[in-house]
């Protein structure tokens, strides 16, 4: 049967973690193909993804020449993607940090809402993040705040990365326009779908952060997150609600 649904799944240096994820996925009860968008990882990582995709016609591989960023690995593997026939395209970090046994949850939010993007959120209805030093967390739930605040957008967790859009969400919003990295980029895609009328669901997750390998936060990433949220307020004309006139563009 041909999967409808494709995880993109960006790495480097994730040689330890994949296998393991892959499996993981392999084992839920969905139809879905796994693409591994690898940033040349010096570990050998996208070479044995070549080898578990040689063994696996659901695993594809997507190779880049060099590591520029994790919203840079995402817009590669969204083009692959509507470049096929996939009808729901998720995010997910290869690290464990997002369950794969919560990816049917996402799928079946999507179908029986009719949701152009459904969020894994950490934040609503309680905390649910393991492993993170207080500092971090606080400085997650404050650029939650600080996105709402600024932007006006209802969300709970702007800059979580687990994520399922709709094909028509990925095809309407402007691939190729975003250049934002990092926090920044998630928050700038959720809010590309939300100004343009798009509907958006979340659904809980627990955020468990990596034990195997390093962290990506860096304070550039932090700061290219701050300015970014006064971006996009301003293309939005000012506004802290959707623009009634691109309602129409998703339905």
């Amino acid at each position: 049967m041909a999967a409808d649904t494709l995880i993109i799944v960006p790495t480097y240096n994730e040689r330890d973690n994949l296998p393991h994820l892959v499996k993981r996925l392999m084992a839920q009860p969905a139809v879905l193909d796994i693409l591994v968008v690898d940033d040349n990882s010096p570990d050998g990582t996208g070479q044995l993804a070549d080898e578990i995709a040689a063994q696996n016609p659901h695993v594809h591989v997507l190779h880049r020449s060099e590591k520029n960023g994790l919203g840079r690995a995402y817009i590669a593997g969204f083009q692959w993607a509507l470049q096929r026939d996939y009808e729901f395209i998720l995010e997910m970090d290869a690290d464990f940090s997002h369950n794969p046994v919560d990816v049917p949850r996402f799928l079946e939010v999507a179908r029986t809402e009719g949701s152009d993007l459904v969020l894994g959120t950490r934040y609503r209805d309680g905390i649910r993040v393991i492993n993170w030093p207080l500092n971090r967390l606080l400085l997650s739930l404050a650029a939650a705040r600080y996105v709402q605040l600024i932007t006006g957008m209802p969300v709970s967790d702007p800059t979580g990365g687990f994520k399922c859009f709709r094909r028509r969400a990925l095809a309407t919003i402007g691939l190729e326009s975003v250049r934002s990295n990092g926090y920044s980029f998630q928050i700038e895609l959720t809010h590309r779908v939300w100004r343009r009328g798009g509907k958006i669901s979340e659904v809980p997750i627990v955020f468990t952060d990596r034990f195997q390998g390093t962290s990506k936060m860096s304070k550039a990433i932090v700061r290219e997150a701050l300015w970014m949220v006064w971006k996009l307020w301003f293309e939005n004309a000012l506004q802290r609600r959707p623009r009634p006139d691109a309602t129409v563009q998703f339905h």
